[in-house]
This record gives C-alpha cells, sequence and structure tokens, in this order.
C-alpha cells in the first residue's frame, strides 16, 4: 500500500532523527567537525573498532550527514554540509534546556557550580583585536595543529597545572575545544576558576568560528 506524501517525508526526516539516536555517531560527527578523517584515524579518536566505526559511518552516509571519497585504498569521511553542525548544536540546546541530568553532568564538570556564561564569538574576535584576552586551545595537540584560532595557546586539560604561573592573572581566559559536545573547556573553566583565575569558554568551538568565516591558524 501507498503511502502520503507526508508520511513519505516523515520517514526521511525520522531517518535523520535515527542517525543522531547513538552516541558513537555522534562522537563521530564531532570529530568530522574538526576535519575530514579516515575510517582508521575516527576509530582511534574515538576508542571504536574499525568495523564498528564503519558500520555507524553507513548509517550517517545514509542519513547524509556524512559523505565519503576514495584516496587509494582508505576511505575518508567529512561532513555533508555545515548544517549538520547548526543540528548538532540544536540537539545540544534543547537537552540542556529541558533535561535536568544533563545540567546536573555540567555542574558535575564545574565542581558543582553553575558555569559562568560563555563568550559569544563576536566578543572573542573583538576582545582578541584588543589583546585583552588569552585564548586556550585544550583539544589534543594534533587536532589544534590541524587548525585554531590564532593567537590560541594549546594546552591540554590533565596539564593545565603545569603552566599556571605562565598565565597572566589579570587577563581574562576563554578556553574552546571541538563544539558543544565537548566537555574539555567545561573542565579547563572549572580548574582555571577554581585556582583564581577569571575564565570562561567559548560558546562552540573551533568548527563553529571557522564556519563564521573567521581566520584559523595551522602548524602543521
Amino acid at each position: 500500500m501507498s503511502i502520503s506524501p507526508k508520511m513519505a517525508l516523515l520517514e526521511e526526516y525520522a531517518l535523520v532523527a535515527r542517525a543522531l539516536s547513538a552516541p558513537a555517531r555522534l562522537m563521530l560527527l564531532e570529530q568530522l567537525a574538526q576535519s575530514e578523517r579516515r575510517v582508521e584515524a575516527l576509530a582511534e579518536k574515538t576508542g571504536l573498532t574499525v568495523a564498528n566505526s564503519s558500520q555507524h559511518l553507513q548509517q550517517l552516509r545514509r542519513a547524509g550527514l556524512v559523505t565519503s571519497r576514495r584516496d587509494g585504498k582508505a576511505i575518508i569521511y567529512r561532513l555533508t554540509d555545515a548544517r549538520t553542525l547548526t543540528l548538532l548544536g540544536v540537539l545540544g540546546d534543547v537537552a540542556e534546556r529541558n533535561l535536568a541530568q544533563v545540567g546536573e553532568i555540567l555542574r558535575g564538570l564545574s565542581n558543582g557550580e553553575d558555569a559562568p556564561e560563555p563568550i559569544n564569538r563576536d566578543e572573542l574576535a573583538a576582545r582578541l583585536s584588543e589583546g585583552s584576552v588569552t585564548v586556550l586551545d585544550v583539544r589534543p595537540a594534533d587536532e589544534f595543529a590541524d587548525a585554531h584560532i590564532p593567537g590560541a595557546l594549546n594546552m591540554a586539560v590533565t596539564e593545565l597545572d603545569k603552566f599556571l604561573t605562565d598565565l597572566d592573572r589579570n587577563t581574562e581566559i576563554v578556553a574552546y575545544c571541538r563544539g558543544p559536545y565537548c566537555v574539555y573547556a567545561h573542565q579547563a573553566v572549572a580548574f582555571l576558576r577554581k585556582n583564581g583565575f577569571n575564565a570562561r569558554r567559548l560558546d562552540g568551538g573551533l568548527p563553529e568560528w571557522r564556519e563564521d568565516g573567521r581566520a584559523i591558524q595551522a602548524t602543521s
């Protein structure tokens, strides 16, 4: 029996929703928001097996969220377009606004306190031009080398304690990481504030900054 055009459309929309229903696929999308990657690199970054990564990537491709190309024997994946970033951000916002457990988890990352309001990208850009802010990129070193906000310092959250004496306590510090699902910036801000620094996180991460058309820098 044929279905109505409306039901056919809803089935396609539901295909996208189902593609976002697995934490592993959200992790893969977060990685692809940084840059295109081979399946093997995605598996290593997410802790999945290559076979499991491939299965999840096929689901994302069927939903139109990622595309792939061949480079010799390797298969390289990327986000289909930047609207996926918007979709991921909205999903996170809705969950944070409506699920109490999300708020509890985020407060746990901030030592049980409500985190300060994040700084938006326009304000950070203005502060960078003034030279009135220190920017920390708390992603892994290889992701920082691929692309980062010009002038940012790269410090892993687990090593922040080694660099506290190098940071200016009189200058606000803004930390950023991979985007709306990355917890490193939350952890960095909590650690810095606990140690007496004025710190906030950036609203969004490197992918959103780049998608705005703002300058990025690479060291690799």
